[in-house]
């Protein structure tokens, strides 16, 4: 995965799969520590100690359908190569917590991507899960929160084309400032 925005997709993926109904990702870009860190938080169905031992291992997966979970590995992966690291803390029947941390400035860290897509994309394929999304940089702070938007908006499937394209447009609007 060439951007980490791809990671944090198949980490909110897996925690889909993992019956979850709550996902929050926190993003968070501090110029002045040089420190990039990500946190994908959900309620889904947790993982064992055995389990959260084995999870970053790139032969090790739960899944029947294939013999092989490349995703946490190629994170870990990659937060090393950028002086961090990644660790999971999970709970059977309380969900998982996986952060990731980077040297902001290292030469090796991969780019974060398009997060704009990806929440969209979250949003459009995932009818009634709730996300929180929340990106600080250097003190500014973007923020989604789709249990907030649903209460406000009342029965408005956030998944319509309409409402995805202003969901889109926000968080394209929102990058644009994080950028100053």
């Amino acid at each position: 995965m060439e951007d980490l925005s791809l990671h944090i997709l198949d980490i909110a993926e897996n925690s889909i799969a993992a019956g979850a109904r709550n996902l929050t990702i926190l993003i968070c870009e501090d110029s002045a520590a040089d420190l990039l860190s990500l946190e994908i938080t959900d309620d889904g169905k947790g993982m064992s100690a055995d389990i959260v031992r084995q999870a970053a291992h790139p032969f090790y997966t739960t899944r029947t359908t294939r013999k092989v979970g490349l995703g946490l590995a190629l994170l870990e992966e990659a937060a090393a190569a950028a002086n961090g690291a990644m660790t999971i803390l999970s709970e059977p029947g309380k969900g998982t917590s996986i952060t990731a941390t980077f040297q902001l400035g290292h030469i090796d860290r991969k780019p974060l991507g398009n997060m704009a897509e990806t929440i969209t994309a979250l949003i459009a394929t995932h009818r009634g899960m709730n996300i929180l999304y929340r990106h600080m940089r250097n003190g500014t702070t973007v923020l989604l929160d789709t249990k907030e938007i649903r209460r406000r908006t009342g029965s408005a499937p956030l998944d319509s084309v309409e409402a995805l394209r202003v969901i889109r447009e926000y968080l394209d609007r929102e990058e644009h400032i994080l950028v100053r």
